[in-house]
This record gives C-alpha cells, sequence and structure tokens, in this order.
C-alpha cells in the first residue's frame, strides 16, 4: 500500500525549531522528487519546498528559505523539513507529497503530486 506519513513536533516557540519526518511506504522513494506544502483556514495552500530525487537540488519558497532545509534519506524511504527560526505565520497543517520524475529535478507547487500525506499540524506560539 503505497502511504506517505508525516511526523514531529506539533507545538514550538516562535524563534525555535522543529523537523517534521516524511516516511514513505509502497514505492521507490528514490524515484521521486518530494515537495512540502502548507495550508491553514487563513492561507490558501502554499508549495514550500522541494528535494530532487538525488537531493541535489533543493528549491525554497521565498517565505521560508534561509530558515527551512530540506534533506533526504532514501536508503531509509524519509524525507526531513527542517524548520529553524520559526513564526507564528507558519503555523499551519504541513503535507508532504510525492513526484515521479525522471531526472534529478524538482519543482515548487501546490498541486500536480501523485501522492500525499495525511498532513501533520504545526503551531507555532508562546
Amino acid at each position: 500500500q503505497v502511504q506517505l506519513l508525516e511526523s514531529g513536533v506539533g507545538l514550538v516557540q516562535p524563534g525555535g525549531s522543529l523537523r517534521l519526518s516524511c516516511a514513505a511506504s509502497g514505492f521507490p522513494l528514490g524515484d521521486y522528487a518530494i515537495g512540502w506544502l502548507r495550508q491553514s483556514p487563513v492561507q490558501e495552500r502554499e508549495g514550500l519546498s522541494c528535494i530532487s530525487r538525488r537531493g541535489r537540488s533543493q528549491i525554497y519558497a521565498d517565505s521560508v528559505k534561509g530558515r527551512f532545509t530540506m534533506s533526504r534519506d532514501n536508503a531509509k524511504n524519509t524525507v526531513f523539513l527542517q524548520m529553524n527560526n520559526v513564526k507564528p505565520e507558519d503555523t499551519a497543517v504541513y503535507y508532504c507529497a510525492a513526484d515521479y520524475r525522471s531526472a534529478d529535478v524538482c519543482y515548487v507547487r501546490k498541486e500536480g503530486y501523485g501522492y500525499w500525506g495525511q498532513g501533520t499540524q504545526v503551531t507555532v506560539s508562546s
């Protein structure tokens, strides 16, 4: 069964850090670029970042550039999103999504992914 499962600490103070994980099963993660997206009641879905299948290409939206970093461990079928210096406006449900790519490229986008996780809530509050 194909599955993407996000996990990570849900509540963090402003200026703090947390790491989200996205564990894949049922398909070869190494054949897919992975994206992170978020959505909140006050903001439409936003594509945040992506990492290519081999990890050599990463792209970040301006809203998180310099604060968020993606990495991946294909041997463990897991992708990570390190979030530093978080802000209250980072509060949202975070999703990882898989995008099949034959080349080592990725694109930040809001839709068109083949597989989606169920999402994990991140709340930034003091």
